[in-house]
Parts: C-alpha cells; sequence; structure tokens
C-alpha cells in the first residue's frame, strides 16, 4: 500500500523536483563573506506596507502559533519549538508590522543579536524560504527609517549570495516566488555588477513564475486564498520597490505588466473572502499569516492603483481555479469546484472537493475547519481530511489521499460541473470521482440550489458504499438547536433555519482553527445519506 501510494504521489513531479532535491541535498555552497555591494542610491518615496499584527511582545519575546516564548529560554534553533514557530522567528515580521515604530530600538538590538547568533549558513534560519521572507523584511525596515548597520548590511549581502545558491527548485510553488522577489530586493538594494548578477536572476525566475503560477482569473495556483494573499502582498511590495527605485529600467518596464496581474489577484481575493472582509477557508487557510483582504486593498490605494470591482449579486465563477461565488441579499456562499492544485505541488491541498461556506449578513455560518498546524501528527491529517470540510465522506475515506504534512497521492477529479441561473435562483451541480478506487466505485454528486433566501444542498452517492455523510460546520460563535429534521443556527442579530430530508441527522463536537496554534470546540450537522441521497435546505431572511 505504502509503495502504491508513493507511485500516485511521485508521478505528478516533475524532473526538476527529483534532480532539485538530490542536488540542494548534495550541494553545500561556502558562505561567502566578503564585503558587501554599496547602496543604491533612491529616488522615490516608500508607501506604507500591508501589515500583520505585531509578533515580539518584549524586547526577546516572541508570539507565534499560539506560543510565546523569550530568546533567552529557547534560542534560535532547536526542536523545543515547532519548525513553523522558528521559522517565524527568522522571517523578522515584526519589523513592518502594526505600531513597528514604537519598537524601533527593540529591532535594532534584534538584527543585531541575529548576525551574532546566526553564522552564516548554520540552522533553519539560513534555508532557504526564512532566508527569502528575511531579506524582504530587513530591507523594508531600511526602506521605512529603520537603521540597519554595516553589520547588517554586510549579513544582507551575505544572505543574498547564500540564496542565490539555494534556490528552492526542488519545491517551486510560492517558496520559489519569495526566492525571486528576495532576489530583487536585494538586487535593487545595492548595487553593482554583483547586485545586478542578483536582480535579473531573481527577476527572470519571478517573469516565469507569474505566467505560470498566477491563473487568468488572478488565483495563485496553489488554490489558498491564505498564500495567494501572501504572494499578492509580495507583488505589491515589488511595485512599491519599483517607486522607490524609479530610475531603474528593468522595474519600470514591468510596472504595467505587474499592475494587470495584481488587480487580477484583488478582484480574485474579494471573490474568496467573505462579507467579514477576511478570507474563506480552502486548503492550507488561517487568519494572520497574511494581511486581511481590506489591509490589501488600502495598501493598493495608497499605491496609487485603481479601485476593482466587488463581487456583486448572482455567479462569480472564477473559471480557471475552480472557485465559485454565490451571492444574493444578505447571503453569500462560496463553492469549491477546483482542483486540489498543480499536480506537482498540493502541498497546501486539503480534501475538500465540494466543499463550500456560508455567510449571513457580515457572519459566518458554516466553515471549513482551517488550518492550525504543519507539524506531522493526527491534528494535520484530521485538518487535512475530507470530514473537516463542508462535503460528503465515505466509507470514512478522504476524497483526495492527503498524507504526512504536504503530501498527495490520489486525487479528486471534477466532473460534469454546470451552472444555471434564473433570477435571483441558482443551481449549480457537479461530481467527482475521488472515491472511484473503493469497492463499489461510488461517486460524490452535489447540487446546490440557492436563492436570497435560503439554500439547499442536495448528495447524492452513485455507486455502491456502506456509509456516506454529508458533514456542515457550524461557526463556533452559533448556538445550535436540533429536533429530528428540524433545527436553528443562531447568533446575535442571525437566524438560519435548517430541515433534512432523506438523511438521519446528529449533532457532533468538532474543532474550528481559525488561526495556527489555535483551537476552538464547535458544532457540526453530520447528516447520514439514506439510499445514497440526503437533501438540507438552510433558510435566512
Amino acid at each position: 500500500m505504502n509503495l502504491l501510494r508513493y507511485w500516485h504521489t511521485l508521478k505528478y513531479l516533475r524532473p526538476i523536483q527529483i534532480y532539485g532535491r538530490v542536488w540542494f541535498s548534495l550541494y553545500k555552497p561556502i558562505p561567502d563573506l566578503s564585503p558587501p555591494p554599496p547602496l543604491r542610491a533612491r529616488y522615490g518615496r516608500w508607501v506604507e506596507p500591508a501589515r500583520l499584527k505585531p509578533s515580539l511582545v518584549g524586547p526577546q519575546e516572541f508570539y507565534f502559533c499560539g506560543t510565546q516564548a523569550s530568546l533567552d529560554s529557547v534560542g534560535w534553533d532547536g526542536p523545543d519549538m515547532e519548525r513553523l514557530w522558528r521559522y517565524n522567528q527568522h522571517y523578522f515580521e515584526d519589523l513592518v508590522a502594526q505600531g513597528a515604530n514604537e519598537r524601533r530600538d527593540w529591532h535594532q538590538a534584534l538584527v543585531h543579536r541575529w548576525v551574532t547568533d546566526n553564522p552564516p549558513g548554520k540552522g533553519v534560519g539560513w534555508e532557504p524560504y526564512p532566508t527569502s521572507r528575511r531579506i524582504i523584511n530587513w530591507i523594508k525596515w531600511a526602506l521605512e527609517g529603520g537603521k540597519i548597520e554595516e553589520k547588517a548590511i554586510h549579513s544582507l549581502a551575505v544572505q543574498a549570495r547564500w540564496l542565490e545558491k539555494r534556490i528552492e527548485w526542488h519545491l517551486l510553488g510560492n517558496h520559489l516566488l519569495a526566492n525571486a522577489t528576495a532576489l530583487i530586493f536585494a538586487g535593487i538594494f545595492f548595487e553593482g555588477s554583483e547586485a545586478e548578477r542578483w536582480l535579473q536572476k531573481g527577476i527572470r525566475i519571478l517573469d516565469a513564475q507569474l505566467t505560470e503560477q498566477i491563473l487568468e482569473d488572478g488565483g495563485h495556483f496553489e488554490l489558498s486564498p491564505m498564500y495567494h494573499a501572501v504572494v499578492l502582498r509580495d507583488m505589491l511590495d515589488l511595485y512599491n520597490l519599483a517607486t522607490v527605485y524609479s530610475q531603474i529600467p528593468i522595474l519600470k518596464e514591468r510596472l504595467i505588466g505587474w499592475t494587470d496581474i495584481i488587480n487580477r489577484m484583488r478582484r480574485w481575493l474579494l471573490v474568496m473572502s467573505h462579507p467579514d472582509g477576511d478570507i474563506a477557508f480552502f486548503n492550507d487557510a488561517a487568519f494572520g499569516v497574511a494581511p486581511s483582504t481590506a489591509e490589501l486593498e488600502n495598501y493598493s490605494y495608497r499605491l496609487g492603483l485603481q479601485s476593482v470591482p466587488s463581487p456583486s449579486d448572482g455567479v462569480t465563477h472564477l473559471k480557471q481555479s475552480g472557485y465559485i461565488r454565490l451571492q444574493g441579499n444578505s447571503a453569500v456562499a462560496i463553492l469549491d469546484c477546483a482542483p486540489i492544485g498543480p499536480d506537482y505541488q498540493p502541498g497546501h491541498a486539503h480534501a475538500d472537493t465540494l466543499s463550500f461556506e456560508l455567510s449571513v449578513g457580515k457572519q459566518r455560518v458554516l466553515v471549513n475547519s482551517g488550518t492550525s498546524t504543519y507539524e506531522a501528527g493526527e491534528e494535520r491529517m484530521r485538518q487535512r481530511g475530507t470530514a473537516s470540510h463542508n462535503t460528503v465522506t465515505i466509507d470514512g475515506q478522504n476524497s483526495s489521499e492527503v498524507w504526512a504534512c504536504f503530501r498527495v497521492a490520489r486525487r479528486a477529479n471534477l466532473t460534469d460541473l454546470s451552472i444555471e441561473q434564473q433570477g435571483p435562483e441558482i443551481d449549480v451541480r457537479a461530481r467527482h470521482d475521488g472515491y472511484y478506487w473503493l469497492k463499489g466505485s461510488p461517486v460524490h454528486e452535489r447540487y446546490w440550489f440557492f436563492s436570497s433566501n435560503k439554500l439547499s444542498i442536495e448528495d447524492r452517492v452513485r455507486g455502491k458504499s456502506k456509509v456516506a455523510v454529508s458533514r456542515f460546520h457550524i461557526h463556533p460563535e452559533c448556538m445550535v438547536g436540533f429536533y429530528e429534521r428540524k433545527g436553528m443556527i443562531e447568533r446575535p442579530g442571525l437566524k438560519v433555519k435548517f430541515e433534512i430530508e432523506g438523511g438521519k441527522a446528529q449533532i457532533e463536537g468538532v474543532s474550528w482553527y481559525p488561526q495556527f496554534g489555535q483551537s476552538i470546540s464547535a458544532k457540526c450537522l453530520s447528516v447520514y445519506l439514506v439510499d445514497g441521497r440526503m437533501r438540507t435546505t438552510f433558510s435566512f431572511s
């Protein structure tokens, strides 16, 4: 079974990922400690960027992933903290976070200590992704007026040289975009032949990857609203950088193209956000990793970019991504009729095919479970699994074979998608083959019937199966009352009735994971299909 799983995982990889991993493991570059190139003169003004909440809560006290720890207690490396916590520690995101000016002395001391405590090329902090994020953040900090000492400037050059030799070709995806963005930042911040080499390499990678990774509808191809927002922020930062160093032809030549990409990405993010102003939870997604949709929009306005159309009532189909937004009156439903992501890089995919989320007014009602950890184990598997999403499990299996932390073997393929609209009434239908390998080769079909005051979901399972369950995860701030086939979901100022036909239902305890390191108790309406069929209708005014 494990050999079959490996086959279904590895057959999708590109050759560069295979030999790139071998090269990355065997090639051990020697850090180049030669003096840094000179700094480049600036011509424009750095515009205030999009910001996250502070993560430095004391001079050397970090708060990441729900855990607070002091640098003196945990150091910069080691197994006492989760890997993602360590990654965040080395990003230096707080240098450009909310209220950063008030902590400038802390930042200067912390940058100095990082350089002293982290020998070049050693430890988790020198892995390519945290190195990329740190280069970007240190330079953004300097552009905002942070006092970057000669020792740190030298370190920046050493980091750029190191990154140039550690590009993540074995991973591709959003990591490769971050590598390219960091090289561009370093190549612009410094000048001379070495800096020009970094800039040219970063631009070459970025040009090629934007063409591949940003879909025609504006979505980032990994299909995670969270990582989409991360990439969008980087694109806005690059646009910002191009205005500061407006004399550099290679940047000026790309401003029109970047503007088009940014605006398509902004539009996509608006479609994939709820009326409360933040992202829907599909694939790996959580609050606090990327700036909110509103924060990114405000950044766009500060950069002088024009507004993009907000989603309107009716259907918005992101055809290349596969997501569908249904909007009418006070309700918004966002449907997952998407592939799990790019075949060769589904690392942030969940087994959530044909799931959806629902808001009424500005309040979320039905939610996918979110993401709280990247650590290998039962929790990571549960959060990626089908049962943690608003869709159907068959015989206790996942619709796509997620495994380990970032692996997927067999994948669900969507077919027979149709969208029909008559006035305010919208009918969406689709099926997927993610369970074809089970005995009886069952196929899940889902029908959404949407209007301004109700949403009906009809699930059918074609073929033989033992147990099929349709789950509806309810936002933890909601109260749920249920008797036989009818019930009520309530929040302050909100009442949503539901009624079940053709299924047997029960309320189960589950968890919602809105941020990394955070788990909140919630309820789930689980409807067991009878004779392979059920229909649940949610009504709201």
